[in-house]
């Protein structure tokens, strides 16, 4: 709550840099006010101070809807977005990096708050109790529950022996790629306050524009591929970055996962191109189309520089499938994660073999290694879990009335991360007619899609919050 409080003050310099007094004032109180909530915090001594998993899970959960609720205030004090359940929606849109929205005019915000919009998806992208690892003294244990909570993928390791200082290599990774994207979106003409804002939305895979009409507003081919391509960057696992940074980049690019990842990408852009070729009569711009639509899909990251609504229908249904693979593990990306997919195929694959042969036995590798049970048996109940979300989900937004594709494509949007989906919420829609029971459900599957989806789920779990259930040895 202290950390968030000290990041509204950026919005509130904006406000006075861009003569918006009133949108200062309401961040400062903001700030004020979430900073009071915290301080009042810090004086509740727990009876036990272990974080073991459960409580890593729990305060995970709790602080992401906490950020969340104090995030929406600025927008529903200067009644740019009045309503609760829009502001609260369009915030956790923005921690989580999902990028949907309910604004019919984004223009509508001014800048402070457009700033403060876009800025929550680079805080969200790498995480914010990641960053808060660098300024409170955890001890090792207690810190590795938080960030095995708030990490996506399926598992997250030391980079090196203390998690402060594996947190720090992250976060200077992240801040070093964003000056690069920055400084070439300036170098192409973009303004600084629109290369601060798709900073923010490349670095964090949000996807967040201070236009209506997204990238394509800026009609330029070098921002399309200069975005298109940091998109894929930023969809890559971290931990491939801090091997370049030791000299050990043969080690990096025998990565599974990334020789899949990219292989996935080349794959879908290729065969879109060509299936919609016949759109625009130019295979160079349907190529570029292609390529920044997938690399915005698969990453999660929801740009738009074309209507992938009305494409073909094997164009569309191969972006839906992207949705569901996402990026790579460890990425700032959402979805499945890349190498969760691959482990699904694999455990799929040894178990059709068994069928045959009963009694063979047959180990999974994974990067060089043998996977372990545990971990295979992990990703089996992620995914049955996750699609439990799916179904649940879909079921209650369906009350709405809304086509089956947009509500489908709504849920798979919210759930993985990704911003658009298709029909009423395609790359040229909105959620805004959607009622505010959908909105909280949809708001709490972008939260369990960010969070691994059991820092959520736990949340609403009975046994949870049994006595002494949380603090025992």
């Amino acid at each position: 709550m202290l950390v968030e409080a000290g990041l509204m003050l950026l919005p509130a310099a904006v406000g006075l840099i861009c003569g918006e007094r009133s949108s200062a004032l309401i961040f400062a109180g903001t700030a004020c006010l979430t900073a009071l909530a915290g301080g009042l915090l810090m004086l509740i001594r727990p009876a036990g101070s272990n974080i073991y998993a459960r409580e890593g899970f729990v305060i995970t959960g709790l602080s992401w809807i906490m950020l969340s609720l104090f995030g929406s205030l600025p927008f529903i004090i200067s009644g740019q977005i009045p309503n609760f359940f829009d502001a609260f929606f369009e915030t956790v849109s923005g921690f989580t990096t999902t990028g949907s929205s309910i604004l019919t005019e984004v223009e509508s915000l001014d800048s402070a708050m457009m700033f403060w919009r876009s800025f929550t998806h680079w805080i969200g992208g790498m995480g914010i109790l990641v960053f808060g690892m660098i300024i409170l003294p955890l001890g090792g244990k207690r810190s590795m529950h938080l960030l095995r909570a708030e990490s996506p993928g399926p598992s997250s390791s030391k980079l090196v022996p203390k998690m402060r200082d594996t947190a720090k290599i992250l976060y200077g990774i992240y801040m070093v790629m964003s000056v690069i994207l920055l400084i070439l979106l300036l170098a192409g003409g973009m303004s600084l306050y629109d290369s601060l804002i798709n900073v923010f939305g490349t670095a964090g895979t949000g996807g967040f524009s201070n236009h209506g009409a997204s990238i394509a507003y800026y009609d330029s081919d070098y921002f399309e591929i200069v975005i298109g391509i940091f998109m894929l960057l930023f969809g890559v696992n971290f931990n491939l970055y801090y091997l370049v940074l030791l000299k050990r980049l043969g080690t990096a690019l025998r990565s599974e996962e990334l020789r899949c990842y990219f292989g996935i990408v080349a794959f879908a852009v290729v065969t879109i191109a060509v299936n919609i070729n016949s759109l625009y009569g130019n295979f160079r711009q349907a190529v570029l189309d292609s390529f920044f639509s997938v690399s915005s899909v698969i990453t999660t990251t929801g740009f738009a520089t074309a209507d992938f609504d009305q494409w073909p229908q094997y164009s569309r249904i191969l972006l839906v499938i992207l949705m569901f693979v996402g990026a790579c593990a460890g990425s700032t990306g959402g979805g499945l994660k890349v190498s969760r997919v691959m482990l699904l195929f694999r455990t799929i694959k040894r178990g059709m073999r068994r069928m045959i042969h009963p009694r063979s036995v047959e180990s999974i590798r994974f990067e060089g290694r043998i996977a372990e049970e545990e971990t295979l048996s992990a990703c089996l109940i992620y995914f049955a879990v996750y699609c439990l979300i799916m179904i649940s989900c879909i079921l209650v937004v369906s009350l709405d009335d809304q086509s089956f594709e947009t509500t489908v494509t709504a849920v798979i949007a919210c759930v993985n991360n990704i911003g658009p989906g298709l029909g009423a919420v395609g790359p040229a829609g909105n959620f805004a007619d959607f009622s505010a029971l959908s909105k909280l459900v949809l708001s709490l599957g972008m939260l369990a899609g960010r969070l691994e989806l059991f820092p959520i789920l736990l949340l609403f779990a009975p046994s949870t919050w049994r006595q002494g259930m949380l603090y025992r040895r």
